[in-house]
């Protein structure tokens, strides 16, 4: 043990001359950097290398499609050496190449007093170090690279340190206090019924406009978007997973009838562990929707694109999450919301408000740990709320936003119309008619009349409340046979739709009650 390891806390803050000595020790002990530092590059699936790291004062590092530049010329050379030794332990660990870069940088924060303080302090006097550096409230990275640090002297059994002391670091030294559900808690990141309402509908729409006017009325680009916008809203996939998305990735064949397309996407776990990053995350895209992976992979197939060819020929995570963000933001209306991990949450409390398990949350998340997405489960609806929900009972879920319908139409326009435009059905076992009219006619609509047409623009409702007020008591039981025969605590569809059918319905005769007759 060096003469070093005793001084105290305050000499080494104070005594200048003694700083660079322990620092200049720990070079000598720490063995040669390698020729080569190996990461992987997730984004392009290789293994990428660092050539000569001693000699470098900066580390070229490809993540996510974009070159991340670490800088170590920025530190004193003994802090500097020292340092790529903790990027290098810090890789060891399983840490993606991207994010050990970003602990690493926040160490510009640490002066050579600082590191030579946490060097020196030892396990028994690494608790007053660790106070004197959490009173200056830094950057959360700066702290996590300070503990990696002590981590690669107790991975070379320096200093006092040790591999059992590990655990001790993982404990007793605390980081910066952060809640990193807080949004999700507060609800604040979850888009509301309407909001996503508009989001289904565009999607509708582009599938409407480019099976029936073909792609000349609409660009690639635009047709990438709204691809990339169902992977984020269908299925709560990040932008490394979407931007990842490969040629291979995507399967189409015709089901029995020939006419409908049944699209599957294998998407692959992101942010976890080595051993679980390859296992795949094969998803159905609904089948309303799957024209817009017909055409894109037919584009490609033009193209002579190969199994591994990026399906939506992004050049970085960033241009997903951009492309997307903006598309939301323009469809919403709005500047703060609509980011891909408003939409994540979304997709995530949309499935445990649907009564999904914890290990159907992780499944559908991708979390290798259940208990990761215990927070949706705290903010979801008890079986009690998701019926007065449903029930339209509950003022806490009435929806107040404008319904979204061409016009009203009064008895005797519905009676003009031709019979394929005027609406009836028998939802659920219901026989409904007479309660307005479609502008494009029934025979070309995918979906099932009457439950899918309130909310649709498409849709006349005809100038009657009590027309309307009728098909409402109708559909609530519905829904309460649903709930009685246990059917409304799991996932059903059926029951989801009456959900948004009834909230539908409500805006029609709210918007009859309050306008002039």
């Amino acid at each position: 043990m060096s003469e070093y390891a005793v001084l105290t806390q305050r000499d080494l803050f104070q005594n200048d001359s003694s700083t660079p000595s322990i620092l200049r020790e720990l070079c000598r002990l720490l063995p040669a950097l390698p020729p080569a530092i190996r990461y992987y590059d997730e984004f392009y699936d290789t293994i990428r290398s660092i050539r000569n790291p001693a000699a470098l004062g900066i580390f070229p590092i490809s993540a996510y499609g974009k070159k991340i530049h670490v800088n170590f010329a920025r530190f004193e050379n003994d802090c500097s050496f020292i340092l790529k030794h903790v990027f290098l332990y810090i890789l060891a660990q399983d840490v993606i190449a991207s994010t050990a870069a970003g602990y690493v940088s926040a160490a510009q924060h640490l002066d050579s007093a600082d590191i030579a303080a946490l060097v020196n302090a030892g396990p028994t006097g690494i608790a007053r170090v660790w106070k004197t550096l959490r009173a200056r409230d830094l950057h959360e990275g700066t702290y996590k690279c300070a503990k990696y640090i002590l981590q690669l002297l107790c991975s070379l059994r320096l200093y006092g340190w040790s591999d059992e002391y590990q655990t001790y670091l993982k404990n007793a030294l605390p980081l910066p206090a952060k809640d990193k559900y807080a949004s999700v808690r507060s609800g604040d990141v979850f888009l509301s019924v309407d909001e996503e309402a508009i989001l289904v509908r565009y999607l509708d729409d582009m599938v409407a406009e480019l099976t029936t006017l073909g792609e000349a009325t609409l660009s690639h680009e635009k047709i990438v978007d709204a691809a990339m916008l169902l992977c984020s809203y269908q299925f709560g996939m990040r932008r490394i997973q979407i931007a990842m998305l490969t040629f291979g990735n995507v399967r189409i064949w015709s089901e029995d009838d020939k006419t409908n397309k049944s699209v599957h996407l294998t998407f692959h776990m992101a942010k976890q562990r080595s051993d679980t990053k390859r296992k795949q995350l094969p998803r159905r895209v609904k089948v309303e929707w799957t024209p817009l992976f017909v055409y894109l992979k037919s584009k490609l197939e033009a193209r002579g694109a190969d199994a591994n060819a990026k399906f939506f020929s992004v050049q970085s995570t960033d241009e997903v999450g951009k492309r997307i963000s903006s598309l939301v933001r323009k469809l919403l209306e709005s500047d703060g919301r609509g980011t891909l991990t408003d939409l994540r949450h979304t997709a995530a409390q949309r499935l445990v408000d649907a009564g999904a398990s914890h290990e159907e949350l992780a499944e559908f998340m991708g979390h290798s740990q259940v208990n990761t997405g215990l927070v949706y489960f705290a903010t979801a609806a008890s079986h009690a709320e998701r019926v007065n929900r449903a029930l339209g009972a509950s003022e806490v879920y009435r929806r107040v936003a404008k319904i979204a319908h061409d016009r009203f139409i009064s008895s005797e326009e519905l009676s003009e119309l031709k019979g394929e435009r005027q609406i009836a059905g028998v939802p659920h076992g219901i026989p409904i008619a007479g309660i307005g009219g479609c502008s494009s006619g029934q025979p070309s609509c995918p979906y099932n009349p009457v439950a899918s047409c309130y909310g649709c623009r498409r849709f006349m409702p005809l100038h009657n409340r009590e027309i309307h007020q009728q098909v409402l008591a109708d559909m609530r039981e519905v829904v309460l046979f649903f709930d009685q025969s246990s059917r409304g605590d799991v996932r059903s569809p059926a029951y989801l739709q009456l959900q948004r059918t009834i909230a539908e319905i409500q805006n029609v005769i709210e918007e009859l009650e309050t306008s002039p007759e």
